[in-house]
């Protein structure tokens, strides 16, 4: 290429990056979809924890508000997971509650779908004395009411797994197992798993034969290093790239989201991430 011309190509490109906008050397490599959590990045303006995402390859943005949306679609990010029904604490594991879990799963799906959005969160809810087998079976019963709204508008429920060992304590569905079974009962494609990496690695490892073995009831990813849900480096539990690459060996076509809370530079430490897992 004549020299007059690479230099006119890399003027061009860091004029595209000055105005925020991706240019096509940031375009995402690899099989994965990656996304960030927000709330990992709270000191951070989100319209610049946005415009570097996108620069170093990410093509998402997870657990975003609507008002938050225009922002991460601005530089051409998807809103992967954002807020449906219920808290950690307060969720379908309660009959009493499905009323309200109904009105709000159906706002926030009407909603992701008219913004072209592709999962809602929503929680069990914590244990509170409540036998497993009940709380598994109010779930069902919960999620069997709103999963048709979801089938006709094209939006994923995703039921996070979560450890009840370590961050949220009493919290019911925390393990694979009852996760799926809720899964099989509710029985629909459109209600799936948020298997969080983290946190099934806390409550019961071999992580990857549990994707594999589970892969079908799974629609999105979380990652965070073990110990301290810290940067995915030497420190961790995990190979991280050998998990990334197991799941893209599946060919997950959802998105595989970072969260957990940088301890250095957060967006060293998170485009180390994002090379790591690109597989």
């Amino acid at each position: 290429m004549p020299s007059t011309r690479r230099s006119a190509l890399k003027a061009a490109a860091a004029s595209l990056i000055a105005a925020g906008i991706p240019t096509a050397q940031a375009a995402p490599k690899g099989r994965l979809k990656q996304s960030a959590c927000r709330w990992c990045y709270q000191k951070m303006e989100l319209d610049d924890l946005c415009r570097q995402g996108a620069e170093m390859g990410l093509v998402a943005i997870d657990l975003v508000k609507p008002e938050e949306w225009p922002t991460v679609k601005k530089y051409g990010l998807v809103p992967s997971m954002v807020y449906g029904a219920g808290t950690i604490k307060d969720g379908w594991n309660r009959k009493e509650s499905h009323d309200r879990l109904e009105k709000d799963a159906r706002e926030a799906i009407r909603l992701a779908a008219e913004n072209k959005l592709p999962n809602v969160i929503t929680f069990s809810g914590n244990r509170e004395g409540l036998p497993d087998d009940q709380g598994r079976d109010n779930c069902i019963i919960g999620l069997r009411r709103v999963k048709k709204i979801a089938e006709d508008h094209g939006v994923t429920i995703c039921l996070e797994l979560l450890n009840s060992k370590v961050n949220h304590k009493d919290y019911q569905c925390d393990h694979t197992a009852w996760g799926v079974e809720v899964m099989k009962g509710v029985d629909s494609p459109r209600v799936k798993l948020l298997y969080d990496i983290y946190h099934m690695q806390i409550m019961e490892g071999d992580i990857i034969r549990t994707i594999r073995d589970n892969f079908q009831y799974i629609a999105h990813f979380h990652t965070g290093g073990v110990p301290g849900r810290h940067e995915l480096d030497d420190t961790q539990e995990l190979q991280w790239r050998t998990v990334a690459k197991a799941i893209a060996d599946l060919n997950f076509d959802g998105y595989f989201a970072h969260e957990f809370v940088p301890t250095k530079d957060p967006m060293t430490s998170l485009r180390q991430a994002v090379e790591l897992c690109t597989v």
